[in-house]
């Protein structure tokens, strides 16, 4: 089961995006914290020990990361944030794999009533083919809008939605990438072109 959480939470005039997640594979609990879209830290520990403990499941794992997760909210709120990241990488962490997912095109996404996002899944620098991309669409008066899509050979993915520009700055895009057995989760916001 895969599961995890998105918050954003301001302290002074910055809004942080925290996000965290059971990373399966790698027996993983990772919190990251992106501002404008840039992973500024993040703080994960290992289940691995746990996980071989009888009676250790996916609700355990699940009170965990919550744990996690508000921990790092609260010590943004209290401007704390260094306090609670991991600033060492030790072996293990370094050795691990990691997706991520960018924006290729978020300069010029919209025209004629049109989003259309380009998305490039890659690990460790190099890109994904057959990611499996879920996208969800949040906007204003309006319920969610999922869409699904497998990236190509270079890695990318295109969606498209129809959507008004006038509703741009009140909407976002939720997207998880999954590649065998690994997972990222991305938040961007939407805002009209200046």
């Amino acid at each position: 089961m895969i599961f995890g959480f998105n918050t954003d939470v301001k302290h002074g005039d910055t809004i942080y995006h925290v996000q965290s997640e059971a990373r399966e594979s790698e027996k993983l609990l990772q919190t990251q914290v992106f501002v404008r879209g840039r992973c500024v830290g993040k703080r994960a520990i290992s289940y691995a020990n746990s996980a071989a403990q009888a009676g250790f499941g996916d609700p355990q794992k699940e009170q965990q990361l919550r744990d996690q997760h508000r921990l790092v909210l609260e010590a943004i709120r209290e401007g704390q944030l260094e306090n609670v990241l991991d600033h060492a990488e030790t072996e293990t962490l370094a050795a691990i794999k990691q997706l991520d997912v960018q924006w290729e095109n978020a300069a010029s996404i919209h025209a004629n009533r049109n989003l259309t996002m380009q998305l490039r899944v890659t690990e460790a620098g190099s890109a994904v083919p057959s990611a499996r991309l879920t996208c969800r669409f949040a906007r204003p008066d309006a319920a969610p809008f999922y869409t699904q899509t497998l990236t190509d050979a270079t890695g990318i993915a295109q969606i498209s939605l129809e959507l008004d520009e006038s509703s741009l700055p009140d909407s976002s895009v939720l997207v998880q990438a999954i590649h065998e057995g690994r997972t990222v989760t991305r938040k961007f916001l939407l805002r009209q072109a200046d």
